[in-house]
């Protein structure tokens, strides 16, 4: 599969039948972002606080709403993940909520996630979720993308609201080296769940032609 190739392939929820009257579409659409929004904060409560960053089971649900959702929609769940914990709702990892997440270490990893989405729904939609090795490379080059703006933005925030001292070794320490070996586990994970239910899918379809 071509990572250049420009036609949008359906994703898992484009098998959704949908309505054809725009309000019921529009109802359709939100009710999976909604969705997504429950999946990522539930996976956001499997947390170990390990330093500044905790390691958390957000990544595989970004990963896996991504994909199921498609880019846009995928991008629009996590936004709407990122409002509701800044306007208050428990969503995210741990007790800390509402606007002053926003001073939190972690919180531009929760940025983060936006694009990672986006991403993972990239590749869904050119069918590299269908096949294992092909949705882990496309997974894993999602699960990088919190790690560029989370990392410079804990960087800023244990340096100038928690007036640490921050030294390169130091930050590689707290928000990058402990997160590889998970990272590519969940990646992994999300790499064989949603071709799994490509299979799955594509076996119910089979049963009800026979």
């Amino acid at each position: 599969m071509s990572l250049t190739a420009s036609a949008r392939r359906p994703v898992l929820s484009d098998l959704i039948s949908r309505p054809d009257d725009r309000v019921r579409a529009f109802a359709l659409d939100a009710a999976l972002v909604l969705t997504g929004v429950a999946v990522v904060a539930l996976l956001a409560k499997v947390s170990f606080f390990i330093g500044p960053v905790p390691i958390t089971g957000q990544t595989l649900g970004v990963i896996v709403v991504g994909a199921a959702l498609g880019a846009r929609r995928g991008a629009a769940s996590l936004t709407a993940y990122l409002l509701a914990g800044l306007a208050g709702a428990p969503v995210f990892a741990g007790a800390t909520a509402g606007p002053a997440y926003v001073l939190a270490p972690s919180f531009g990893f929760v940025v983060g996630f936006i694009p990672a989405a986006f991403v993972a729904g990239w590749f869904a939609e050119r069918a590299w979720d269908r096949k294992p090795w092909l949705a882990f490379v496309g997974f894993v080059a999602a699960s990088v993308i919190p790690f560029l703006i989370g990392v410079p933005y804990m960087a800023l925030i244990l340096a100038t609201v928690l007036g640490q001292t921050v030294t390169v070794d130091g930050v590689l320490a707290a928000g990058v080296w402990p997160f590889i070996v998970p990272g590519l586990i969940k990646a992994g994970f999300a790499a064989l769940l949603v071709p799994g239910a490509w299979l799955a899918v594509r076996a119910v379809d089979r049963s009800a032609r026979r």
